[in-house]
C-alpha cells in the first residue's frame, strides 16, 4: 500500500490509530476494542452473519476486484460451530481491501472508517457516538494542519527570488561593514510594514508570549495577506532588477499593495453575498 500517514484519536485514555492510505482513512479495530473494554469483541464481531454480509457489501460497491464467489462460500458458513475466520483469511479468499491486518509498530487490524464505525455501533451505540466525536475533532485538526501548511507555503513561494534579486543587485552598492547588518532585514522590514502594518521585531515585541513560541506575524496572517505579501516580494525582486531607487520601489509597493488588499477584499464581499443569496 503507498501513500502512508499515521495518526491517532484519543478514546477512553486509550490510543486508537488511524492510517491514511491513498487518502482513505483506516481505523484500528484491535485498539477501538481495547478502548470499549472489549479487547476479544473483535473476534466474535467477524464471526457474524451480519458483519459478513455488511463486509460483502462494502467490498462488491469500493473493490472491482473482490472474489464473489468466495464471499458466498464463506457466507454461507456462517452460523455453523467451526466457522471461525481471521482477517488474513477473509481478504486472502476474497481480495478484499476494506480491512487488513498488520504486525509490530502500530500492529492490529485495520478497517475503512465506514467498515470501522459499523464496528462502532456492534460495540454499542454510546462507542459509536465517541468515535465519531473524536474521528470528527481528528478530520478538523487534519484540516487546520493542512491549511497552515498551505499559509506557510505561500508565506515562503517568492522569499528566495526576493532574496535573490536584493543579493545581486543591492548588495554590491553596500559596503562591507553594513550588508549583513541591513540589507535583507531593510527589505523585509519595509515589505512586512506594507502588507502587516509592522515588522517582524515590532510584532513580536507586541504579541509577546509563551504560547506563542518561535512564530511570526506570518504564522498568523489570513491568506489574503500571505496571497498579497507574495505578490509584493516578487513584483520587488523586479523593481530590484531593474534598478528602481528604493524611494520608488517603496511607492510603488505601497500602491499595490493597496490595490491588491481593496481588490481581495471586494472579491470577499461579492462571494459573501452570492453565499447569501444562494442560501450557502
Amino acid at each position: 500500500m503507498s501513500n502512508v500517514n499515521k495518526l491517532a484519536m484519543n478514546i477512553n485514555d486509550e490510543v486508537v490509530n488511524v492510517t491514511k492510505i491513498d487518502g482513505q482513512d483506516y481505523i484500528c479495530l484491535t485498539d477501538m476494542a481495547k478502548s470499549a473494554g472489549a479487547e476479544r469483541a473483535l473476534h466474535s464481531w467477524l464471526r457474524s452473519r451480519n458483519t459478513i454480509s455488511f463486509l460483502g457489501l462494502w467490498e462488491q460497491t469500493h473493490n472491482k476486484s473482490f472474489n464473489l464467489h468466495e464471499f458466498v462460500q464463506i457466507k454461507n458458513r456462517t452460523g455453523e460451530n467451526s466457522f471461525n475466520p481471521s482477517v488474513k483469511e477473509w481478504v486472502t479468499s476474497t481480495n478484499a481491501v476494506g480491512v487488513f491486518s498488520k504486525t509490530g509498530r502500530y500492529g492490529g487490524t485495520y478497517a475503512h472508517k465506514d467498515i470501522a464505525f459499523e464496528f462502532g455501533t456492534w460495540l454499542s451505540p454510546e462507542f459509536k457516538l465517541l468515535i465519531l466525536t473524536e474521528f470528527q475533532r481528528l478530520k478538523e485538526q487534519e484540516v487546520h494542519a493542512v491549511e497552515w501548511d498551505s499559509r506557510r507555503f505561500l508565506s515562503k513561494v517568492n522569499y528566495r527570488l526576493h532574496t535573490d534579486a536584493i543579493k545581486d543587485h543591492i548588495i554590491p552598492s553596500l559596503s562591507a561593514s553594513v550588508i549583513l547588518k541591513y540589507t535583507y532585514t531593510n527589505e523585509a522590514d519595509m515589505i512586512n510594514r506594507l502588507v502587516f502594518g509592522f515588522t517582524a521585531a515590532e510584532w513580536k515585541r507586541d504579541n509577546a508570549a509563551p504560547s506563542l513560541g518561535q512564530k511570526n506575524q506570518r504564522d498568523y496572517a489570513t491568506t489574503q495577506q500571505l496571497v498579497i505579501l507574495a505578490n509584493i516580494e516578487s513584483l520587488n525582486s523586479y523593481l530590484i532588477s531593474e534598478n528602481i531607487s528604493h524611494t520608488s520601489r517603496v511607492k510603488t509597493l505601497a500602491k499595490e499593495s493597496q490595490r491588491q488588499y481593496t481588490a481581495l477584499l471586494h472579491r470577499d464581499e461579492l462571494e459573501n453575498d452570492m453565499r447569501k443569496g444562494t442560501g450557502l
